[in-house]
């Protein structure tokens, strides 16, 4: 899946969103002028409640908490040391990050520090969007609220559909922290897709001081990350501030030709206005691209190795592969009994995706009075893409029909590639009020709007007799060969009205709803599977289906208790409904309403006018109950938590690939159990260990579905890809400018399927990082060396799993190898 130039449209679009960015920048900078003339004192002063219950108030909010208050002004984190929790939620400070490779995904550092959660990806650093799984008790990425200051991410999965990631986002070393809402997520953290918990990142505020800092890693697989930032410090007596950052990561795949790429910016100004209030204007960059990774189904890991992958660069296998899965059910010479007729058709000659994306963003907060409190988030996000690949079961047609010779080779080209243009644009804006109410009661209420378009334009390009094509330039948009072309637009709405009272010193009681709707009209816009046939293509049904649905939930409450008493102890629950919005992304694709349906006997869009008729969004009941412990020598705490899954709908996958399709179903309900339990111990100075222990028990409840003409009972049958146990441990020494760190995960089996006939194996993976600070050394500040080993132990296991699960066996290649051992190596310094 592949891309490299990007079109007139786009560079428009980009530079549209640039200048709206350095815009927000000069509105902040004149209205700094007007402030400064305006206001008595010299000095910049915080846009927060001035008075002391104000500040109490507002201090015991744990989304707030976790996420501006910290040792260190020029930094935002949640502690100085560790990680610290609050209620159901986890916040992981800017220290823990940096105990980790620079680089790593958020998301990945989640995952090693937080219970229940796990985190699997096809690259050391976790930036392989196509690659990634993430998990926290039972839900994914897909299934889980993300907001960057409060600007809504969208769904973390591998395209940019309906937002963007925050590995491209925002420079990982730019994040100042992160929470993780293990309950039902936040009611004020404005996301259509959540089911249950939500991802909070915080960026850096630009320092008082003018500095800067760089970093330069190097890695295994020819693999370096360069890092540069530079902060302004303080211009003017109004508190005029930015820092503007860079970063740049490459690596040589770890199997297989090809690379991996990323190139990061990120730019913010902070404008204080007079003592109330606050301007922020926030840029950021990313431009990823990389050849893929091959999925395998559990047989082909084990017959091939974990090594087996694309077939390039041998163009001549590639093509009697292709031959062999495209025009017979036989497999090639040496092959019988090791790989089926539908496996020879996953292996191909490559696959590739460049994703570019840009997000502007410009914020205020005010204080309108002493006990009203406004913020605004306006925002836009663009992003292109480009994901392709050899497609086996299409033919190129100026070269006629293929055939197989005596000798083993092939005349003609039994492939072609498939390339897909793919283009978002987001607009939108929330706004939130808070108001200090009388008797410890403070009311909040806000809004979230957003407009999104998603057009994906599938095109296919021919292979050539002898080379085949390169992946990495020559596809703009328009040329090619046009197979489909799909294009949806979305409006959401979202209110939320919560009041948090405080009930007495260290107890309150959150109570609250959330309103939701969100409407998406779109499909199939043209679709020319008949004509490319007719031209020689050997084209085959591609699902074309078009409609509008809706998902609306009007009232949606929230109840949270949080209790600390007798100084160290703390007792919570939560209590939530939440509604999620239908996926969207192309006719072809698994997992939503529009895609993959239907077959040439029975048409995509019957399917879809029969589902539109009967199917209706997600819907979760969670509810948690924990207790936590919390001293200098010692942290614990234990969570049981219960789900009533309603309106469970499941993709399902069957067939190969020029004759797969899928059925969304409702499968019904589903409920889940599990527990966490962590405790963290630290003898001495410097010295913290952590174990903690998970169990999730999933199970959907439907006795009775249907599917291609066979009715299947599920009852009983566990959740696919999320598994029943995890267990991690963490032990951290600081010894003054020492740090050791390892952490080390157990994650148990997978079912693979629905009727679970089918697991990936169980599997430990550890990880190690040293690090020493040399402090000042010449002009340099903080000089510090970090060494590195992911994948300590080199565990051969299944990672990420990616699209719909079969209802059984082993014939969906869905799997993804967890990469090797690596080590990497950084050096860094502040200026």
């Amino acid at each position: 899946m592949c891309v490299v130039k990007t079109s007139g449209k786009l560079r428009r679009r980009s530079r549209y969103l640039f200048t709206t960015s350095i815009l927000s920048m000069a509105v902040a900078s004149v209205v700094s002028t007007g402030a400064d003339a305006a206001t008595k004192s010299h000095h910049p002063t915080k846009a927060r409640p001035s008075s002391p219950r104000a500040v109490s108030q507002v201090a015991s909010k744990p989304q707030r908490h976790h996420t501006v208050e910290g040792a260190d002004p020029e930094s935002i984190s949640v502690s100085v040391s560790r990680v610290r929790s609050h209620g159901p939620e986890v916040a992981v400070t800017r220290k823990v990050m940096d105990r980790f490779v620079e680089g790593t995904n958020p998301m990945q550092i989640l995952a090693m520090t937080t219970p229940g959660a796990n985190f699997t990806s096809t690259d050391a650093f976790g930036l392989d969007t196509y690659g990634n799984t993430f998990y926290v008790r039972g839900f994914t990425q897909m299934q889980i609220g993300a907001t960057l200051d409060g600007i809504p991410l969208g769904t973390q999965g591998f395209a940019n559909n309906n937002g963007v990631s925050i590995t491209q986002a925002m420079i990982q070393d730019d994040v100042g922290g992160m929470t993780m809402s293990q309950g039902a997520g936040a009611l004020d953290s404005f996301s259509a897709q959540n089911l249950g918990g939500a991802m909070t990142y915080t960026s850096s505020d630009p320092k008082d001081k003018a500095g800067g800092k760089i970093s330069q890693t190097f890695g295994s697989y020819n693999a370096y990350r360069t890092y540069v930032r530079a902060d302004s410090g303080i211009l003017n007596s109004t508190g005029t501030k930015f820092y503007a950052s860079f970063a740049r990561t490459d690596t040589d795949m770890w199997k297989g030709a090809g690379g991996q790429s990323e190139l990061q910016a990120d730019a913010k100004i902070v404008q204080p206005v007079g003592e109330h209030g606050k301007l922020t204007g926030f840029f950021g960059y990313g431009n990823f691209q990389q050849m893929n990774y091959l999925t395998l189904t559990k047989n082909m890991w084990r017959q091939m190795g974990r090594d087996t992958t694309y077939l390039k660069p041998d163009y001549e296998k590639a093509k009697q592969w292709a031959y062999y899965a495209q025009y017979t059910s036989d497999v090639p010479p040496g092959y019988e009994g090791k790989l089926s007729n539908d496996e020879i058709g996953d292996y191909a000659w490559d696959a590739s995706q460049v994703q570019r994306t840009y997000l502007s963003a410009v914020t205020g907060h005010f204080d309108l009075s002493e006990k009203i409190h406004s913020d605004t988030v306006a925002y836009g996000n663009v992003s292109s893409g480009l994901y392709g690949g050899t497609n086996n079961f299409v033919t190129s047609p100026s070269y006629g029909t293929p055939s197989l010779q005596a000798d083993g080779s092939v005349t003609g080209v039994p492939m072609a590639l498939g390339m897909s243009h793919a283009d978002m644009r987001r607009l939108g804006f929330t706004q939130k009020f808070s108001y200090e109410a009388p008797h410890d009661n403070y009311i909040e209420s806000g809004v979230w709007y957003e407009n999104s378009r998603w057009i994906y334009d599938s095109m296919l390009y021919e292979d050539g007799l002898t080379t085949g094509h390169n992946p990495l330039s020559g596809f703009k948009k328009g040329t090619g060969s046009t197979w489909y072309n799909d294009a949806y637009n979305t409006n959401t709405f979202q209110f939320f009205l919560q009041d948090r009272w405080k009930i007495m010193p260290g107890m309150t009681l959150l109570a609250g709803f959330k309103s939701l709707t969100q409407t998406t009209h779109g499909g199939t816009k043209n679709d020319y599977t008949d004509q490319l046939a007719a031209e020689g293509w050997n084209t085959y049904y591609r699902h074309a289906a078009s409609g509008t649905l809706t998902a609306s939930g009007a009232f949606l409450p929230h109840f949270n208790f949080d209790y600390h008493f007798l100084d160290h102890h703390e007792i919570y629950w939560d209590i939530a409904e939440n509604l999620r919005a239908y996926d969207y992304y192309s006719q072809t694709s698994s997992a939503t309403p529009w895609g993959g349906l239907g077959n040439s006997s029975q048409s995509a869009q019957s399917v879809f006018d029969a589902n539109k008729k009967v199917i209706k969004p997600e819907r979760t009941w969670n509810y948690i109950v924990g207790y936590r412990y919390d001293s200098r020598f010692f942290s614990g705490s234990a969570d049981f938590y219960h789900t009533d899954y309603y309106n469970r709908l499941a993709s399902i996958t069957e067939g190969s690939t020029a004759t797969a399709h899928s059925a969304y179903l409702n499968v019904g309900r589903e409920t889940m159990n599990g527990a966490d339990a962590v405790a963290t111990i630290r003898p001495f100075r410097g010295l913290e260990i952590t174990n903690s222990f998970s169990w999730n028990d999933a199970e959907y409840q439907t006795s009775s579905i249907n599917y291609s003409g066979r009715t299947y009972s599920l009852k009983g049958k566990h959740q696919v890809y999320y598994p029943k146990f995890m267990y991690k441990a963490n032990l951290n020494y600081t010894w003054r400018q020492a740090m050791f760190n390892f952490n080390v995960n157990y994650v148990g089996a997978r079912p693979m399927t629905y009727l679970n006939d089918q697991y990936v194996p169980s599997y430990w993976q550890a990880n190690l990082n040293l690090a020493y600070n040399f402090g000042k050394v010449g002009f340099a500040q903080n000089l510090k060396a970090t060494f590195g080993i992911t994948n300590l132990f080199d565990t051969n296991y299944i990672g990420g799993i990616y699209g719909a699960a079969s209802v059984s066996g082993d014939n969906n290649a869905n799997l993804f190898v967890a990469a090797p051992r690596q080590y990497f190596g950084t050096v860094s310094a502040e200026f």
